[in-house]
């Protein structure tokens, strides 16, 4: 087997315990992203030289016998959304497609800290506003299952590098599915961690921008990884307090497990679209892999969430309208039809525009919400819900057709009504289905992720290996 077939786990353990250099991991990965990133375009920036001097001080560390993080000699990819010292952080945008960030943005200074070796940045769509990875200036990532259907979004470069072997962990971000979504088009694990617990704060940019509220707090950075075990190693290493972030919190204590079988509340359909076959089948293996372990499964209606999804759309449009202009300045055209499919699917629900009213009672009523699925879900529920309403999406299906483009919000619930609650979700593989990857998603309680990620290993331990074509 080769190194860049390993699971961070893995190869951590190899590297400390001196089977396995440092050097010899990292240029395991860059061999494999020479080999399959010309096809894919996940990632962008790849400088070998780098990441090679770095992996060598990494094997002085350990000859020296200094403390090893987690991470330590392990290679990562991190988003071009997120700044990182040197690297090109274009966000997708024409005008910026040569900026490279001065300092690094909190998560990636936690990865550093933690011994990881940063080989390369990963693709997004124009702002990250999309659940599909093309931009002008650096192209299309593709799904390496397949070159028709999206790779995902924002964090499509991440997922589509994780699921082609380029790294064990992509650290990504998400504010409407764009760590989980992702994951699931590829056919890998992705976590959204309770807001707050990996560090949210940004280095300072040239032009300094305060971005809305939903982005401050919907807003959050997770791993996307092979295995559930990595997920848990990468989310591990993110977690780490900074007093800079404004709605950040200390690092917590390990909970004690929650005693006895966990309530497992299936969430199939929400009155917003109506499942695929696939993906109720998807619910139904998973919901009987949890009851053969153990756990007492039912499936429920939860209007919540689809009110939450509503709130979304409602919430969200009202905030960008102040970023409108900027975004139809340095954005491409799949962006702007983009937005005004999401606009066009807010004005279904909600009329044309909002009164502030409707705005402010938006974000009272959300405070409710997350104190109702609270209690709910408590320390030993969680619920299994589908990723999104349909398989992986096809290409642009976003901004080819206007009805299929609001349509997509719809299917989305999933994916939105997480964000807006703050609750931590993960989404986890569970088969294939018509040569395209298939997945669940588990919702727990607020600060719950070693529960939901216990969750998820019972799922994959079950599930088959799945490996992409490009992987055979």
């Amino acid at each position: 087997m080769e190194l860049w077939q390993l699971p961070a786990t893995e190869l951590a353990a190899e590297i400390r315990n001196r089977r396995v250099s440092a050097v010899e991991a990292v240029q395991s990965a860059l061999d494999r992203i020479e080999a399959v990133n010309p096809a894919l375009n996940a990632l962008l920036d790849v400088r070998p030289d780098e990441a090679l001097t770095d992996a060598r001080r990494a094997d002085e560390a350990v000859a020296a016998g200094r403390a090893l993080g987690p991470l330590h000699g392990v290679p990562v990819s991190t988003k071009i959304n997120t700044a990182q010292r040197g690297s090109l952080t274009s966000h997708g945008l024409a005008p910026l497609a040569d900026v490279r960030a001065a300092e690094d943005d909190a998560v990636i200074a936690a990865l550093r800290s933690a011994g990881a070796i940063l080989v390369g940045r990963s693709n997004v769509p124009a702002f990250s506003m999309r659940w599909f990875t093309s931009n002008d200036p650096h192209g299309r990532t593709l799904n390496p299952w397949s070159a028709a259907h999206t790779p995902g979004g924002s964090s499509g470069g991440a997922a589509s590098a994780v699921a082609a072997g380029m790294t064990p962990i992509s650290q990504g971000n998400d504010i409407a599915g764009s760590v989980r979504y992702p994951a699931a088009c590829c056919g890998v694990v992705g976590i959204r961690p309770t807001v707050g617990l990996v560090s949210n704060w940004a280095a300072p940019a040239p032009v300094e921008l305060e971005g809305p509220l939903t982005f401050q707090l919907w807003s959050v950075q997770g791993p996307l990884a092979g295995t559930v075990a990595d997920a848990r190693l990468a989310m591990a290493a993110m977690a780490s307090p900074d007093p800079r972030d404004p709605f950040g919190v200390p690092a917590l204590p390990a909970r004690p497990p929650a005693g006895g079988p966990l309530h497992v509340k299936v969430v199939r359909d929400v009155g917003l679209a109506k499942p695929h076959p696939s993906v109720s089948a998807a619910l139904d293996t998973a919901a009987g892999w949890l009851a053969e372990a153990g756990h007492a499964v039912e499936e429920i209606e939860l209007p919540l969430l689809a009110e939450a999804a509503r709130l979304w759309l409602l919430l969200l449009s009202e905030d960008l309208r102040s970023l409108l202009p900027g975004m139809r300045e340095m954005g491409d055209e799949a962006t702007r039809r983009n937005m005004t499919h999401l606009y066009e699917a807010a004005a279904e629900l909600w009329g044309d525009r909002p009164d502030t009213a409707a705005y402010i009672q938006g974000w009272a009523r959300r405070a409710t919400l997350v104190t109702r699925l609270q209690e709910m879900l408590g320390a030993n529920t969680v619920l299994l819900t589908p990723v999104s309403a349909e398989p992986p999406f096809e290409n642009d299906a976003d901004i080819l057709d206007p009805a299929r483009g609001r349509g997509l919000f719809a299917a989305q619930w999933p994916m939105t009504s997480v964000p807006v609650l703050g609750f931590p979700a993960v989404s986890v593989p569970t088969a294939v289905a018509d040569g395209l990857p298939v997945g669940v998603q588990i919702i727990g309680g607020r600060f719950t992720e070693e529960l939901i990620l216990d969750v998820a290993q019972t799922i994959e331990t079950r599930a088959p290996r799945m490996t992409p074509p490009l992987h055979r």
